[in-house]
This record gives structure tokens, C-alpha cells and sequence, in this order.
């Protein structure tokens, strides 16, 4: 790939050929369990939070009747932060007041007050604040950041579900949002960056990937991953962007099937278990950071989201959720683990062998220095893909 290729490809800022195309999209924008004073005591006193999203910052609030809005984070007036705002009850008009002059406004935007004006003054009556659409949606918000009227929100199984039925969390990723997503179209490195040495007992395997069996065997994932590192990958094109299977042959009766969902432009579906899936969004917060988001979706028995929630928090910690493993302290590597226990040497967790994966080649990949073969023919149709759409808008 040319360097110019490449810079085409992962830089979102708002007048970038990608990050016009983004905009065309929904974007996750925060968990809804980020406003829980439970997990966050502020947000009981003041729902508002800062939010960085593909190169932009916002504020995010909860107004006083339990409307999400979204707003830039510069003050119309004179450009304060309103990530610093006060939360305004019901009784005072609702909304965030700028603390620098008073300035109020409502969940739409609209100021509804400049208290430092002369009595009847109409200068709110034209100022604005620029909101977005906002939604929520089986625990995560999603915001349409573009110029055009939102599309239509897309039907997919997580978004269908009962609430009993999803569970949504997210990580911080320190690398761009392209190289952050094609680890998830690459269904060849689960054969080692994904290996583990000895397999797990199967009634342990609860919210973990990988770990448990596959539908229709007890053979754990691990061993079928671990026993079979070459598979045939096809892909196949689709109306949401492509499918793509890893096929693995067991036997001359067997064939183990892996499928991965690629959801244009920015998720993917894949099975955490026998019938729990995983949709996953790769956000850029700007061109060096990515949010992952996941709704984690049951198919069987309502999903234990408390367990699965204590699961991750042991890697991930509040408010931000920011890895407890990563670069600065090298992600957990144990060489005596490498040898006996997995193949990274990184622990059990795969986000972390993730995290590693992605992060590692720089903030920003360089492409032109790859060699890609033929197990990386659905990272290279995805470009193809990307690069048509941003052709295309």
C-alpha cells in the first residue's frame, strides 16, 4: 500500500476523505452504564461527562427528565468548556449552565438564558448550541455526528433482543481505529495469537471466547483452534458488507465452520459460544485512539451481565475504561508462560492478546511495509470495500 493509501484510510478528521464517510454512520458514544452512580458515584449528583469522538470533542448529559443530549464542548459565548457545565434541575429550566457567564442550555441546544443581559433581552432567542441525535440502544448510546438527516438505524440481532438478552462494554485502545478492526477480520490468527496449551474446563467457560465448545461438538474451541492453525477462509459479499468463513476440516465427516459478520463500516459479529454472539464497533476518539464497543447478545438463557461485567472490570478499570495491561507494562509478558501456558505469554484474557496485536505496530500502522498473504484476503477485500465507499461519498 502507498503511504498516501494508507493516510486515506485511517485519518477521520472531520474533512478527511474517511471521516466523511464515518459521518454517514451511527457512532457509539458512551455506554449507558457509564451514567450509573453505582459504578460512578459523580453521576448521581451530575450526569455529564466529556466525550472524544472521530477527532471532535462533545459534551454529553442526562437532562433532568432522563433525555440524553449531545453537544459541542466549546461555549457559543466564549468558548469554555462545558464539560465542566452545571446540571440544572427540572425546577431551574433543566439543561447544563456554562459556570463562565451563566449561559443555560436546553437538551436541544437551544439557550434558554444569559443571565448577565439586560432585563428583556432576546439575545438566547438566537443562540443555539450545536446538538446531535442521540439513541439508545441495548446499553449503548449512539450519536449521528454527520451533516445529513441520521439513516436509519440498523436491525440487527443485538439491537432486537431483550434487555435481559444484551450486555455492553467497551475498552480503550491505544492505535487507529482501521488496524484496530481488521484484527477482527482476520480469522486466521486465532490459531496463535489465540492458543492455549492446555484447554479449560468446559463449565468454566462462561462469558469467556474461545473457551467454551462449538455448537454442535465438545470439542473446546481451544483444541479446534490449536489442532488446526490452517484454515480455508472464503468470503462472501453481502447487502451490511461481508461474510467471511474460517473452515477448518476435523475429519472426512467433519468440518468445523467459523463465521465472521463484517458490518460496514466499523463492526463485526462474531460467536462468543455456542449462543452468545459478540458485536463489536471500533470508534475513533481521534486518528491514535480507538473505544471498542460490544453487546455481548443471548440466543439461550438471559445473559448474567453482572458476572461478565466483573469478568472484564479485572482488566479494565472506571471511569474510562482504560486497560490495567498494556504497553507500559508490557502487557502482562511472561516468557515461562510462552512456553508452557499460551502462545503470547500474555495471560488468558484474548483482549489482551488483542490489544497487543493492534497496538503494537505504532499508533498508526504503516502499510507499506506489509506482505500480506492469502490468510489476510478479507483484510484485503475490506480496503477494497473502504476504499469504494469513501470513493463513493
Amino acid at each position: 500500500m502507498r503511504a498516501a493509501q494508507n493516510e486515506r484510510l485511517t485519518r477521520i478528521g472531520a474533512e478527511t476523505p474517511c471521516g466523511k464517510l464515518l459521518r454517514h454512520y451511527w457512532q457509539p458514544i458512551a455506554l449507558v452504564a457509564e451514567f450509573d452512580p453505582l459504578l460512578d458515584p459523580r453521576m448521581g449528583v451530575r450526569p455529564i461527562k466529556a466525550v472524544r469522538a472521530l477527532g471532535e470533542d462533545f459534551v454529553l448529559f442526562r437532562d433532568a427528565s432522563g433525555v440524553y443530549s449531545l453537544m459541542d464542548r466549546a461555549c457559543p459565548h466564549r468558548g469554555a468548556d462545558l464539560a465542566f457545565a452545571r446540571w440544572e434541575p427540572a425546577e431551574n429550566g433543566g439543561g447544563i449552565r456554562c459556570p463562565f457567564h451563566g449561559w443555560q442550555f436546553a437538551a436541544n441546544g437551544q439557550c434558554i438564558q444569559t443571565p448577565g443581559e439586560p432585563t428583556g433581552s432576546k439575545l438566547c432567542d438566537g443562540i443555539k448550541q450545536r446538538s446531535y441525535p442521540v439513541v439508545e440502544k441495548s446499553g449503548i448510546l449512539f450519536a449521528w455526528l454527520g451533516e445529513k438527516e441520521p439513516s436509519a438505524f440498523p436491525a440487527l440481532d443485538c439491537f432486537a433482543a431483550p434487555e435481559t438478552h444484551t450486555f455492553a462494554f467497551k475498552g480503550l485502545l491505544h492505535c487507529n481505529w482501521l488496524q484496530a478492526l481488521e484484527v477482527g477480520i482476520d480469522p486466521a490468527h486465532a490459531s496463535f495469537l489465540h492458543r492455549y496449551f492446555e484447554d479449560e474446563d468446559l463449565t468454566q467457560s462462561y462469558g469467556k471466547q474461545f473457551r467454551g465448545a462449538s455448537a454442535d461438538s465438545d470439542w473446546p474451541m481451544t483444541r479446534v483452534l490449536r489442532e488446526f492453525p490452517n484454515p480455508e477462509i472464503r468470503i462472501e459479499t453481502t447487502e451490511f458488507g461481508m461474510r467471511l468463513f474460517a473452515l477448518r476440516r476435523l475429519s472426512e465427516t467433519q468440518m468445523h465452520v467459523r463465521v465472521t459478520n463484517q458490518v460496514f463500516p466499523q463492526a463485526f459479529v462474531i460467536p462468543l459460544s455456542a449462543d452468545i454472539t459478540i458485536t463489536q464497533w471500533h470508534m475513533p476518539v481521534d486518528d491514535a485512539h480507538t473505544y471498542w464497543y460490544a453487546i455481548f447478545t443471548g440466543f439461550g438463557a438471559p445473559l448474567d451481565s453482572a458476572a461478565m461485567r466483573e469478568q472484564r472490570l479485572k482488566l479494565y478499570s472506571l471511569p474510562d475504561y482504560i486497560p490495567r495491561v498494556g504497553k507500559h507494562n508490557d502487557y502482562g509478558f511472561d516468557p515461562l508462560e510462552q512456553r508452557t501456558k499460551t502462545f503470547t505469554g500474555m495471560g488468558e484474557d484474548i483482549n489482551v492478546h488483542d490489544q497487543w496485536a493492534v497496538e503494537s505496530p505504532g499508533e498508526i500502522a504503516d502499510r507499506t511495509r506489509e506482505h500480506l498473504g492469502t490468510t489476510d484476503k478479507g483484510i484485503i477485500a475490506y480496503r477494497r470495500q473502504l476504499s469504494h465507499a469513501i470513493d463513493t461519498v
